[in-house]
């Protein structure tokens, strides 16, 4: 009997759809005795994915493997008693466990795929107010040639080697972006749900999430990766914001609910802090009017810190690793843990 693997990465945005070179690759990775069937109406990559649209759920019935965005609801009550495996191009899950709770369902995600673009971002978004590229920015806009302000005692710029370095969340993304500031010089301590362990070479102390106070307080440069889970939710509250060090920086590449949107920007209105960048809201897209969009000490970015022309390049070598683990009977690398919630 010819088993099936459904590909639901027809995405409407051009760096999250799928390529046809990595359909073909996944074909050859299977074999003979499995049919691919490939979903061409549009999937909500936003996120961690969409409702499904109505080819996904059709294919899914039968279906024993299913790459898509996220678990659509849809597609999981199709493939019930026959999907054996699900595959997520997102890092985030957080909507999609309750659609496989209860199952017998693998389901798989793709953090280690979005890891080192983030951390890209990340660096250059710490360098954008460390460095005062926002400032030049605006002097720019203006036509100010600001020697006299940007040489003014004391200097507003500092150097990444005098900067502290808190990651909130020290897994994939978060370790990627620890190993970075160590290599910059930055000194890096850490918080994860599992201390034991630890992080990169290098890194000051890592502890549980009991410790995110102490986290804030010793953090020049504090950064939100944790995966979005009951645990995690609201953690970075007014109250600890309140605890980082004066001109502090605020980076948050996990999810908007972590944070309190709010509290942030009346602490950057009063200069409390040195800025934030944002990758993710408690809404998106950002509804007009909202206070982001026009913050001089706020970068927006629309939920785009992952994107790189590299991604189909790792993100097929997963599933083609994932694809011949799965048909040896190995367990699967980016296995999440439905309890846990990442």
């Amino acid at each position: 009997m010819t088993r099936r693997l459904v590909v639901d990465l027809a995405s409407p945005r051009a760096a999250w759809r799928i390529p046809p070179a990595a359909v073909q690759t996944i074909r050859a990775a299977l074999g003979p005795g499995w049919e691919v069937l490939q979903v061409q109406a549009p999937a909500t990559s936003d996120g961690d994915g969409g409702s499904g649209s109505p080819e996904a759920v059709a294919a899914a019935r039968g279906a024993e493997i299913y790459l898509g965005y996220g678990v659509p609801p849809g597609v999981a009550a199709a493939g019930r008693g026959t999907l054996r495996w699900i595959h997520t191009g997102t890092a985030g899950v957080g909507a999609s466990l309750s659609h496989v709770a209860g199952s017998d369902i693998v389901l798989t995600n793709s953090a280690a795929v979005h890891a080192e673009p983030i951390a890209d971002w990340t660096i250059a978004a710490l360098a954008y107010f460390a460095r005062g590229l926002d400032r030049m920015r605006a002097f720019q806009a203006a036509e100010h040639w600001a020697s006299t302000e940007l040489t003014a005692v004391p200097v507003p710029f500092r150097e990444f080697a005098e900067l502290r370095l808190g990651v909130f969340g020290l897994g994939g993304i978060g370790g990627a972006i620890a190993r970075r500031g160590l290599a910059l010089g930055m000194s890096v301590a850490g918080v994860r749900r599992r201390p034991e362990l630890g992080g990169p070479p290098g890194v000051r102390w890592v502890m549980g999430l009991d410790a995110l106070p102490r986290l804030a307080s010793e953090s020049d440069c504090f950064v939100i990766a944790a995966p979005h889970t009951p645990e995690t939710k609201g953690a970075v509250t007014r109250a600890m914001l309140e605890r980082l060090p004066t001109d502090a920086i605020v980076v948050n590449v996990s999810r908007g609910a972590l944070l309190d949107e709010t509290g942030l920007l009346d602490l950057l209105d009063a200069s409390r802090l040195r800025g934030a960048a944002l990758d993710v809201f408690a809404v998106e897209p950002l509804p007009p009017g909202h206070r982001c969009w026009r913050h001089p000490r706020v970068l927006v970015s629309p939920h785009v810190a992952a994107v790189t022309a590299r991604f189909w390049d790792r993100e097929t070598g997963l599933i083609v690793e994932n694809i011949t683990r799965y048909l040896a009977g190995s367990p699967l690398t980016n296995k999440v843990d439905l309890e846990a919630g990442y």
